[in-house]
């Protein structure tokens, strides 16, 4: 445990993965924390997502060990398909995870939203308050909200996603990026005989693809892509019958999970990020998680990247424990290269899954199933590894440390 930060007090907007995360975090290492969410309930949207073994081994360099396999599942096998099933190539994710010590667990949104709001303890939570503004001077920061109410702190941590407020008035108005496809999300009771459990199943089709997640206890997550105009994605108004069609002909367990699902219980959200910003923060305020980086999908990273930048800012913060303007800023500075990596990455491979040219597909089917397993291995590791600075909290942990 660290040792206390001396009067220090953080507001975070935003109760998220991120803004949750830098609640239990910062709250770890002594400071005042307060959250405040927009919503006027802590519900979490029907899907699932992967707390990756960076993000594990980040949240244990701080002592902080969610039950994650109580609630999710570990990931035990990664298999890359096309759309009829047949295997291009089997990642190795969980040996990767194994050296590195933790495993990569998938677990619904709701349920880790459930586990961080218990590591946050008594942290105080606001609902319904939603931020307008911010005002800053020489002894901190104000926070307003819609309803006339404020908050004031030493330091503002914009946690309030994508759409965030506290972004747009550090950076101005921004236009998204639109990846060129939708995405629908969903949670099923689903059981199939070739499936198994800890499976993560990656189907590939021309300008589609398809994702079955085990989240443990009898649950899949599972999501669907299709090629589609912005302006269609962003304002989609099929029904399920529309999304039996676009799997038509597809592996049999991808169409019996479709076919299984209530259609009130899928999500459509079209798939976009913005332009990498350089700059995340300014005086006594600063950003994390989609706000600061929104990313498309395609690495599973998403959550991760706001669990690593909560704790940095963890370890930041401890660093310099007397100034914490100059913690931000280092904070900032550690956080941009790695997170300007993944958004990057997670675009190109975008691009590579939803490819339609036949020609194109049938190029990167043929170098996924011949690259060496060792160059697949090392660029796993790249992102499962948690870039710790040596000598803060302890750094990576030495051996997987349990989650039960």
């Amino acid at each position: 445990m660290a040792i206390p930060i001396p009067n220090t007090t953080a507001v975070i907007v935003g109760a998220g993965i991120g803004g949750l995360t830098a609640a239990a975090a910062l709250r770890r290492i002594g400071i005042d924390v307060r959250v405040h969410e927009r919503a006027t309930e802590l519900t979490a949207a029907g899907s699932g997502l992967s707390v990756m073994t960076n993000a594990i081994n980040a949240l244990a360099s701080l002592g902080i060990s969610l039950p994650l396999e109580e609630h999710g599942q570990a990931i035990e096998e990664f298999t890359i398909m096309d759309r009829h099933g047949r295997v291009i190539r089997k990642q190795p994710l969980p040996e990767v995870a194994a050296r590195l010590g933790a495993p990569s667990v998938n677990i619904s949104r709701a349920a880790l939203q459930h586990l961080l709001l218990e590591a946050a303890g008594d942290v105080p939570l606001s609902l319904g308050a939603e931020a307008t503004h911010y005002e800053t001077d020489e002894n901190g920061v104000t926070v307003h909200f819609g309803d006339g109410t404020s908050a004031r702190g030493d330091i503002l941590i914009g946690a309030d996603g994508f759409n965030s407020v506290i972004r747009r008035q550090l950076a101005g108005p921004e236009e998204s990026r639109d990846s060129g496809y939708i995405c629908w999300l969903a949670l099923a009771a689903f059981d199939h005989p070739r499936l198994h459990p800890g499976y993560v199943g990656h189907y590939w089709g021309r300008g589609q693809r398809f994702g079955l997640i085990d989240i443990g206890h009898g649950r899949y997550y599972w999501w669907g892509t299709k090629n589609m105009d912005a302006a269609l994605s962003r304002n989609w108004t099929g029904d399920k019958q529309e999304i039996v069609r676009a799997y038509d002909g597809w592996a049999e367990e991808v169409q019996a999970i479709i076919r299984s699902t209530p259609e009130e219980d899928i999500l459509a959200v079209p798939s976009h990020d913005r332009a990498f910003l350089e700059s995340w923060g300014s005086g006594p305020v600063t950003l994390l998680g989609d706000a600061a980086h929104p990313m498309l999908t395609s690495l599973g990273q998403g959550a991760a990247m706001a669990i690593e930048d909560a704790v940095m800012l963890a370890h930041a913060l401890t660093e310099d424990r007397h100034h914490p303007q100059t913690a931000l800023r280092a904070y900032e500075d550690q956080r941009r290269e790695r997170t300007r990596a993944m958004v990057t990455a997670s675009r190109k491979l975008s691009a590579l899954e939803q490819l339609e040219n036949p020609v194109a597909r049938a190029m990167r089917d043929i170098l996924f199933r011949v690259a060496p397993t060792s160059v697949l291995s090392r660029q796993l590791e790249v992102a499962l590894d948690f870039p710790a600075p040596a000598g803060k909290l302890g750094g990576r942990p030495a051996a997987r440390e349990s989650s039960t």
